[in-house]
């Protein structure tokens, strides 16, 4: 956006007064102490007729707000009390040289010649050439060192120097850290490197003017978010809703009250700390979402995993294995396990005689019962098929007593399957279970193909007991002489002798078991 001429000068003709009443207040703000009474006074009554000054240049200036100002008239109008002001800076200047206040020299002499680029305007009727070396490119830092939270970080981007210089001085008074950009420019290259909480920006400046580099923050992603603080001598209501537009939090008009900078700057990184709060906040929910769905995931993929292993092994097993306490049970391993053959006696010629949904009502009511006692036994259900089904114990964790988990659970089978079959005999149907027990070593793992696996258990000690099984009379249970030597103690036993059993090459001993002993030595059937 091109500046108009006029209000480029009238631009130039505040700034001057702007930079005498600035460095004035500063230099009373130092002498706060009253430690210099008569310096004090000087700078209070200089204050006074700059500000007067600067009330009669408005009335100029609005006077030719629609074009250039009369600068022959503000001559007339603007030169005895700008003289006043270079007779009382001089004045001031002598007094601090004499009172040997070095320290107030600098900006003496700034207010100094602030006055006579003001006479030089008014003079010349047109902009003074710029003091300042074109192209500058200068990133000053301020602020202490002290150790701390880290203050906030301010850029202040102005082509004159004495307004960097006073903005940035009060700034650092406030305890900011303060960078400087004498450009637009600058500004740019700053804000690429540097991370910034706010930024406040003149509009005239001769490289890039406030506008384009207003436009430039809020077109930039990672920039957008930096309030900017306008601060300008062009009063041009059209600059204000201009900058308003193009995304500043503020405008200020030079020259600015300190407390009401020091209120909108205040403001401004309010709202930036509330916005960056929202933004970690934000970026915190982001990333407990992140994790939650990942974690949800996985606690799925857990409970389906669970599901599987629930149909082999007993809830506690499963969840142990889910949860890392026992290896992986469908990688092939080998162990030593005491594995349960059960079936109904008199299934087959029930199921060819009743009805289909009598055959399923058995079932349910069968499989009910005996999945009970093998969860309440925590042994492992390797399969079942109709009245058939495989148990074994000391798989896929490993138990002390694996043969005497098998016996109990199998009495207790015996005993409920008992009560049972005398319902169903009621019915007609004369069913029994057989049950037979081996222990021995066998290969153990996932059996099957990609989509469909189970969980299974190959060796002769599966065959010996599904042998055992088939010669098992109703309510018998028949058990190997490995399972026997192990329960001794525990059980009533009858030696049945050596049977020659399918599928085995040489003759077996077996026992029938009557049932376990108790405390006291009888059988308990």
């Amino acid at each position: 956006m091109s500046i108009d001429p006029a209000a480029q000068l009238r631009h130039e003709l505040r700034t001057p007064l702007n930079h005498i009443i600035g460095y004035a207040e500063l230099l009373l703000e130092e002498l706060a102490d009253g430690g210099k009474p008569e310096l004090t006074a000087g700078l209070t009554t200089l204050r006074a007729e700059a500000r007067q000054l600067l009330t009669l240049l408005n009335e100029v200036l609005a006077r030719g707000q629609a074009g250039s100002p009369d600068l022959g008239a503000a001559r007339g109008v603007l030169g005895t009390p700008l003289e006043r002001i270079r007779v009382e800076s001089d004045g001031l200047y002598r007094q601090a040289s004499q009172a040997r206040a070095a320290a107030l020299l600098p900006d003496l002499e700034r207010i100094r010649s602030a006055t006579d680029r003001l006479a030089e305007l008014l003079s010349a009727g047109g902009v003074a050439p710029d003091r300042e070396a074109a192209g500058a490119t200068t990133s000053a830092r301020s602020g202490s060192n002290q150790s701390g939270p880290s203050p906030p970080v301010i850029l202040v981007v102005d082509d004159n120097e004495e307004n960097r210089d006073m903005l940035a001085r009060r700034l650092a008074r406030q305890s900011y850290e303060v960078l400087r950009a004498p450009g637009g420019l600058a500004a740019i290259q700053t804000l690429a490197t540097r991370p910034v909480d706010l930024v406040l920006l003149d509009v005239m400046m001769p490289d890039l003017d406030g506008y384009a580099v207003l436009q430039r923050l809020k077109t930039d992603p990672a920039l957008r978010d930096i309030p900017v603080l306008m601060i300008s001598a062009l009063d041009e209501l059209e600059s204000v809703v201009r900058c308003i537009k193009l995304g500043a939090e503020d405008y200020l008009n030079k020259p600015f009250d300190p407390i009401l900078l020091q209120a909108r700057v205040g403001a401004c990184l309010e709202k930036k700390r509330l916005h960056d709060q929202e933004r970690r906040h934000r970026q915190e929910l982001a990333e407990w979402n992140q994790k939650l769905e990942q974690r949800v995931a996985d606690q799925i993929a857990q409970l389906e995993r669970l599901g599987r292993l629930r149909r082999f092994f007993s809830p506690q097993l499963a969840e142990l294995i889910v949860a890392g306490g026992a290896d992986d049970p469908l990688k092939t391993h080998r162990r030593e396990v005491t594995v349960v053959f059960l079936d109904l006696r008199g299934f087959t010629a029930f199921a060819e005689t009743a009805e289909p949904e009598e055959v399923m009502s058995v079932l349910r009511e069968y499989h009910a019962e005996m999945g009970r006692l093998i969860l309440e036994h925590e042994g492992t259900l390797e399969r079942f098929t109709g009245d058939g089904m495989m148990v074994f114990f000391n798989d896929p964790v490993e138990v002390a007593n694996p043969a005497e988990r098998a016996i109990r659970m199998a009495v207790a089978m015996r005993d409920v399957v008992s009560r049972l079959a005398a319902r169903w005999r009621k019915r007609g149907w004369d069913l029994a279970l057989g049950v037979g027990i081996a222990q021995g070593y066998a290969t153990i793992g996932a059996i099957g193909f990609e989509g469909r696996m189970d969980y299974g258990a190959i060796g002769t000690v599966t065959n010996l007991a599904a042998r055992l099984c088939g010669e098992a009379a109703g309510g018998q249970i028949l058990i190997s002489a490995r399972v026997a030597g192990a329960v001794e103690p525990l059980v009533d036993a009858d030696d049945v002798g050596p049977v020659t059993l399918k599928g085995l090459a040489r003759p077996v001993p077996i026992w029938s078991l009557r049932g376990l002993r108790s405390p006291a030595g009888d059988t308990v059937d």
